[in-house]
């Protein structure tokens, strides 16, 4: 028989966000975390640069702020900026406190702090190019050590528990029905409080820096249960992804241009200059531009990118798992340049939330790369996005601490009905419209975009909608099912977003309207479940 579960704390995803959540929470609350693999595998373990906070006297909060700002093409909101930077330094202190250990200077007094594009200063404290991997496996360590904290991993989310669901009063999250990917049973978890930190939805593209995991299913699921999302037609393309035919889903930090690489044509000259005062510093939508643009002119597969004029001990020093990873393929980086392409890295919308990190239905809080707070608006400047990790997920168990007095137990609810499904003997068909899917995502609704482009993309994805819904109707779920699911959803929202958006701005640049629209507004897409949210 499947399992039931009642806690007072559902968060599901286990990165940056979720265990900040978890860790912050006030430890006589039951909490349970939720991993579709192992609790250290989402995102959050392959970030490299850094985080953004201001550390240094010549820095200031105004400087960050003004920043990302500038970064975020006009659509930034500025009192989620003002509020994240301005939480910033406390947040590395508690990273620091709980037992990170960042790169420090030679002298071994001051951190290590590095530049990437977007910023006017060196404010990038990090773990050399593996910062994420110390953050993910230093907070994953001390979640373990928690007698309050339960680690569930090999599960993923299929879909939120509501009121609504259950035919009673109010607007309320009351938990979710989770897979168990080891018996491939449905579980009920059920919760006073629930936080999808389950990451952004990169996987919908064909290139992509995330793991696999990456398939918006918070995003997708907080949208069937009622809440708006914004601004999904910003899907941030990381500039420069390792290219080679067996490296999967590598980056090359932002910080080995803000040390000083430079990227050049198959010929060896430099370009960057042509398109940007600030040439390799540029922010990260104008550099993948530029690289995509001078693909398309000389019909190259990719570029490079090239540290090799600096010392070899500085490069080994500053990029040694980038050193290590590329040698690996044959790639020696402090004697030649590196092949790099384009890929999708960020999703800078989401699931529309507040500063404290809660959405529009009642006790579901969204925290990382699944939230809208606008802190990104149209562009996310580099490393903003773990300190956002670190921000809200304090922001929201603050909240939850607060609250938790008066939130009574969770209602009882049913068992998941498999009694009408069977197992599917066609699952080739998930496997053929996951790479249709993924492969329209990337030719229409890409780097550049065409309204022509993203209609077609728009037909085909209510094709393979109603495909998986019937799908999904009859045949018992999997992870594969879920996920494809989720994507299908995500993309919709992304192609509708980006229809909305007749001008060119940030991360969305179309040469039907290559112009910027007078008036900066946020794309705000509303499902017909939706209920304006109580205090």
């Amino acid at each position: 028989m499947p399992q039931s579960y009642e806690y007072d704390v559902l968060i599901i995803g286990s990165g940056a966000a979720g265990l900040t959540v978890a860790l912050n929470l006030p430890e006589h609350l039951r909490v349970c975390v939720i991993s579709k693999a192992e609790i250290s595998s989402g995102a959050t373990l392959w970030a490299q640069g850094g985080i953004a906070a201001v550390l240094d006297d010549t820095d200031s909060v105004e400087n960050h702020i003004q920043d990302t700002l500038n970064a975020g093409g006009g659509l930034c909101h500025e009192d989620a900026v003002r509020f994240t930077v301005e939480h910033s330094k406390e947040s590395i202190r508690w990273l620091i406190d709980s037992g990170v250990k960042f790169t420090r200077q030679d002298d071994g007094e001051d951190y290590h702090l590095t530049r990437e594009g977007g910023h006017s200063h060196r404010r990038i404290i990090h773990a050399a190019d593996a910062t994420g991997h110390a953050v993910s496996t230093t907070l994953a360590d001390q979640a373990r050590a928690r007698p309050n904290i339960d680690l569930k991993a090999g599960r993923v989310a299929v879909d939120l528990i509501t009121n609504r669901k259950l035919a009673l009063p109010g607007n309320r999250c009351v938990g979710a029905y989770i897979l168990n990917l080891e018996d491939n049973h449905v579980e009920l978890f059920r919760a006073r409080f629930t936080v999808i930190a389950t990451g952004g939805a990169s996987k919908a593209y064909r290139y992509t820096t995330n793991p696999d995991g990456a398939s918006g299913d918070g995003i997708a699921m907080a949208w069937r249960a009622g809440c708006r999302v914004s601004n999904m037609e910003f899907n941030q393309f990381h500039p420069t992804c390792l290219y080679h035919p067996h490296a999967k889903s590598f980056l090359i930090t932002e910080a080995v241009r803000g040390e000083g690489g430079v990227l050049r044509l198959p010929d060896g000259s430099r370009f960057m200059d042509r398109f940007d005062d600030r040439a390799e510093l540029a922010p990260r939508d104008i550099v993948a531009r530029a690289i995509d643009h001078e693909m398309k002119r000389l019909g190259a597969d990719h570029l490079y990118l090239d540290i090799s004029h600096k010392p070899a001990d500085f490069i080994k020093q500053h990029f040694p798992t980038i050193y290590e990873k590329c040698l690996g393929f044959g790639i020696d980086i402090t004697r030649e340049s590196i092949p790099v392409v384009p890929a999708a890295h960020y999703t800078c919308g989401g699931v529309v939330s507040d500063e404290r990190a809660r959405t529009d239905v009642n006790q579901l809080y969204v925290v990382g790369e699944a939230a809208f707070t606008g802190l990104h608006g149209a562009n996310r400047m580099a490393s903003n996005s773990l300190l956002e990790c670190l921000v809200y997920g304090r922001a929201a168990a603050q909240d939850i601490a607060r609250r938790e007095a008066d939130i009574p137990p969770p209602p009882s609810a049913p068992d998941w009905d498999e009694s009408q499904v069977r197992d599917s003997d066609e699952d080739v068909i998930i496997s053929h419209n996951w790479d249709e899917l993924r492969h329209f995502m990337w030719d229409y609704v890409g780097i550049v975009r065409t309204t022509k482009r993203l209609q077609r993309a728009k037909h085909r994805v209510d094709l393979l909608s109603r495909e998986i819904s019937e799908f999904y109707s009859n045949y018992r779920v999997s992870n594969d099912l879920i996920e494809l699911r989720n994507l299908v959803t995500v993309s919709d929202l992304i192609i509708c977003s980006a229809l909305q958006r007749r001008e060119s701005r940030g991360l969305h640049y179309t040469l039907d309207y290559p112009g910027l629209l007078n008036d900066a507004q946020d794309t705000l897409l509303v499902p017909t479940n939706y209920r304006t949210p109580t205090p």
